[in-house]
């Protein structure tokens, strides 16, 4: 009974407003603080790869803002679940604004996954299971906030996106898996492996440590985004409006 009361009181826009706010500073700081140990770690203290070179060192942007699309997604149709079978509208609003932040990290592989490949296989791009995946994802993105705006009554922008939402991440596991299902240019998983990580521990942990920040950065940013959701959805709300004149 304490879970669901805790459950339902977490849903409530003005308790989560309040609780979001509070928390910002608390993602936002170890995100920064984790981002550039890692950064640090990764550029400057990692050796070189014997093959690769100081290329590799790309991959403490690419893998964690790759790990972020995939989480992002995740927890975009996970909330857009949530709000379709128990008609949270909160958590419709995680949704709204898990989307542009995800579609950026989504982006920022991309690009810097393009950047490693031009030394690695002589070219910006190849249609390869991993990168076409990928790209589909940011798609996915692109079309679930254009389909949010395409309806001026939120509720059916809800529901139209969540549903698409849903269908598109059957592409999460396709992305992940993509290197091991087809014969792929792009290198397999060095870190989450049957073996254990491929990676020395002073290339392994600034990995680690990026990844964990771009997380915790996710977090802060959300907390952020969501605010405003709930701003836009409660602005005729008797609390907001006590919240502004100071009550």
């Amino acid at each position: 009974m304490g879970t669901w009361t805790w459950f339902h009181k977490l849903a409530s826009p003005p308790h989560f407003y309040r609780i979001a706010g509070k928390m910002i500073p608390w993602y936002a700081i170890p995100a920064a603080l984790l981002i550039a140990t890692g950064l640090y770690g990764g550029l400057v203290l990692a050796p070189p790869d014997y093959q690769q070179g100081d290329a590799y060192r790309i991959i403490y942007l690419h893998v964690p803002s790759a790990w972020l699309g995939l989480l992002c997604y995740t927890t975009m149709a996970t909330a857009a679940a949530v709000g379709l079978i128990w008609r949270i509208k909160l958590a419709h609003a995680l949704a709204a604004a898990t989307a542009p932040i995800g579609a950026s990290f989504t982006l920022l592989a991309l690009a810097t996954g393009s950047l490693w490949g031009r030394p690695m296989w002589g070219t910006w791009w190849t249609w390869d299971a991993r990168l076409t995946s990928e790209l589909i994802l940011l798609f996915l993105y692109f079309g679930y906030m254009a389909l949010r705006s395409a309806f001026d009554d939120l509720t059916r922008a809800d529901r139209a996106s969540a549903v698409l939402a849903l269908v598109g991440v059957v592409n999460v596991p396709i992305v992940h898996y993509s290197v091991t299902w087809w014969n792929s240019l792009h290198q397999g998983s060095t870190v989450i492996r049957s073996g254990g990580p491929a990676m020395p521990p002073s290339m392994l942990v600034p990995l680690l440590l990026s990844a964990l920040g771009f997380t915790f950065l996710y977090a802060a940013l959300a907390c952020v985004r969501v605010r405003g959701e709930v701003l836009i959805r409660e602005r005729n709300a008797s609390w907001l409006q006590e919240l502004a004149s100071g009550r």
